[in-house]
Formats: structure tokens, C-alpha cells, sequence
């Protein structure tokens, strides 16, 4: 996929740019952005000329919709950097489309391909000394879009705010990740809004995981709300099980986020002779192999993440430990999948774009 530049976009250069002053070797995830940023604005009816300008704060009524019924969505992706200093994007046509199925569910106007792509090339174009070489380093991209009219009547704003922000990045986890399977807690319903990246979904889970955290655990695998045996996500990621040689992970749906890392994973595994299934896991299986020595791995994948291995979990006041394999499934396809990102590997799949 290449990415070509058709549209006019207003450009205010940052006097000075500030990144001599970031320790690149010492980021914390999402503290730190880069000198510019993207607001294009939607109002009567339609999106109007986009601007790149010095990244700041902005002014915002108070009555602004966001603030009083989360009218709000987002996406996450990344830009990689290769041993040539060319600048790469990794499906990002995927990103795009789920942005406006977010739109769509949470009765925001879709954005435009070439608002968001256009605009994508360009503010990264402009910032590209922010992406780093090495696997391991990337650019965080954060597009998102909240309502911006003012009023607190219960019913969709008529003004919205599209913008993209970027962040420099190094490894989203540290250290071992041990998660709690939930019991009452759920992240999504169905008929709700699960499948969309609305910001509500991740300011709900934050006193659930807040409860895990004080038990010492990192984060919560997700149970379907209606019975809680079903297996769906971990924390703000999608989860992956292997039971002996089989990878095993939910099929998306309303509860469900139609994760890219994921799918790729998923691609990767296939690719590799890897036996994938993609069904409904149940709570007791998982108990059941950790209980048998089946259970071989449990890992997280996300953009931010990529593949975060899960050490072990808790059930009903029950911890289980994974081994320690040398060779993992996780190891294998995220060496796989970043090894296509940084352009050390043949993209047999046609994923990455060069910006």
C-alpha cells in the first residue's frame, strides 16, 4: 500500500522543535508528543480545511458534548523506522476503517479517507525525526475524535474534532504480566459498545483493574456478560491461548475489538503451520489445562503492547503459573510480526506502506 498526498492542509510550523530535550532511552508510554499535531473540524454539516500546527492546548466549552455523554473514539497505531531511515506505516488502511465503524456506532460523521490519511503522511512526514531506528523503538500515532458542540441536551453533538497526536515509544508492559479472569466485572455487552474504540470502554474498566491491581495482579481476562465462562479479552487487549501446539482465541463480535495485531497474528500463525482456532474458549478449559499441563501460553496483542506473555492468572482465589518455555508461540510471532514492521523481514502480506 502507498500512501499519496491529495489533499490541502493549512501548516503551521513549531518555531522550535523540542525534541533535543526527550531522553529517547527512558520514555514512559504516552507522556511525551511530538511538535505538532492534526485538528480538522466538523461543523455544519462538513468536515472543513485541515491544519497542522505546533502541538497545545485548546480552548473547549464547558458544555461541550464529550464531557457530558462521552460522545469520544479513538484508534492506536504505530510508525516504524528501518535501517535506511525510511519511515513505515503498518496497515493502516485497517485503523482507518474501524475508526469510522466507531464513528458510525457512537452517531459521529466519518472522517474522510483523505483527511485521515492525507493528514497521517503529512504530520508524520513533518515529525519523522521522531522515529527512532532499533526494534523497539516506534512512534506512537493516536487519532481520535470527540464532540465539540455545546449544549447539554441528551442527544448527538453537531460539531466534532478530528485530530491526530503522535507520542514516541518503547515497550508498553514491563516485567511479568499476571491477570485475574473476571468473575462479576465486564468490559462489554451485547448490543453495546464493545467493538468500538469509544473511550467509555477503557474508563470502565479502570476500577475493576484497579481492584486487581491492589490484589497484585496487572490486569483482568474478560468473561462474556451475560454468563461470565466465556474468554474475551485481556485488559485493552485481545487474548491468545495455546493448549499443547493449538493457539486458541475468541471470534470478534459486539464484545469484542477487532484487534489488527491480532488478525495479523492470526495470519502469521497460519503462515507458519500453526494450529489456530477460532472459537468461543471457555473458563473451565483454561482451569482445567492449567490444571493438566496443557495450558502452555496466554499472551496479550495489541498495538501498544504488541505480545505481552501472561505469567499467570487467578480464578476464584486460585492462581495459576504457565511455564517458562524457551521458544513460545508469543516469542515466535511477535519476532515474526515486528521483524515485517522494521522491514527486516520479506512483507509477503503487502502490510506496511512506506511514508
Amino acid at each position: 500500500m502507498s500512501l499519496k498526498n491529495t489533499l490541502e492542509i493549512d501548516l503551521i510550523k513549531a518555531s522550535t522543535s523540542k525534541i533535543d530535550t526527550i531522553d529517547f532511552e527512558n520514555l514512559a508510554f504516552g507522556n511525551v508528543f511530538t511538535d505538532h499535531m492534526l485538528v480538522c473540524d466538523f461543523k455544519e454539516g462538513s468536515w472543513q480545511k485541515p491544519i497542522i500546527k505546533p502541538y497545545e492546548p485548546f480552548l473547549i466549552d464547558p458544555s461541550a458534548k464529550v464531557f457530558h455523554y462521552g460522545q469520544a473514539i479513538f484508534e492506536g497505531m504505530k510508525a516504524y523506522k528501518d535501517d535506511q531511515d525510511a519511515v513505515w506505516l503498518f496497515r493502516p488502511e485497517e485503523n482507518f476503517q474501524r475508526f469510522n465503524k466507531s464513528a458510525v456506532r457512537m452517531a459521529m460523521p466519518e472522517v474522510p479517507e483523505n483527511i485521515f490519511m492525507d493528514g497521517l503522511k503529512t504530520i508524520l512526514d513533518l515529525d519523522r525525526n521522531w522515529v527512532k531506528k532499533g526494534i523497539g523503538n516506534t512512534l506512537y500515532i493516536r487519532p481520535f475524535m470527540i464532540a465539540v458542540g455545546s449544549g447539554v441536551i441528551a442527544q448527538p453533538s453537531t460539531q466534532y474534532r478530528f485530530m491526530i497526536i503522535l507520542s514516541p515509544a518503547k515497550a508498553y508492559y514491563s516485567g511479568e504480566v499476571k491477570v485475574i479472569i473476571a468473575e462479576h466485572y465486564s468490559r462489554a455487552a451485547n448490543g453495546g459498545i464493545g467493538a468500538a474504540k469509544a473511550a467509555g470502554n477503557y474508563s470502565a474498566q479502570f476500577y475493576p483493574t484497579k481492584l486487581a491491581n491492589d490484589k497484585g495482579f496487572q490486569q483482568i481476562i474478560w468473561t462474556d456478560d451475560a454468563t461470565h465462562t466465556k474468554l474475551e479479552e485481556a485488559g485493552t487487549m485481545n487474548v491468545f491461548f495455546r493448549i499443547n501446539d493449538t493457539l486458541l482465541t475468541a471470534p470478534t463480535s459486539e464484545r469484542i475489538l477487532d484487534g489488527v495485531t491480532r488478525k495479523s497474528l492470526i495470519d502469521l500463525a497460519k503462515r507458519e503451520g500453526m494450529d489456530v482456532e477460532i472459537r468461543s474458549v471457555l473458563v473451565d478449559e483454561i482451569v482445567n489445562a492449567a490444571k493438566d499441563g496443557s495450558l502452555k501460553e496466554i499472551f496479550g496483542a495489541g498495538t501498544a503492547a504488541v505480545v505481552s506473555p501472561i505469567s499467570a492468572f487467578s480464578f476464584k482465589d486460585v492462581e495459576y503459573s504457565l511455564p517458562k518455555l524457551e521458544n513460545s508461540f508469543a516469542h515466535q510471532l511477535k519476532d515474526k510480526l515486528t521483524k515485517i514492521q522494521y522491514k527486516k523481514a520479506e512483507d509477503t502480506f503487502d502490510w506496511t506502506c512506506k511514508v
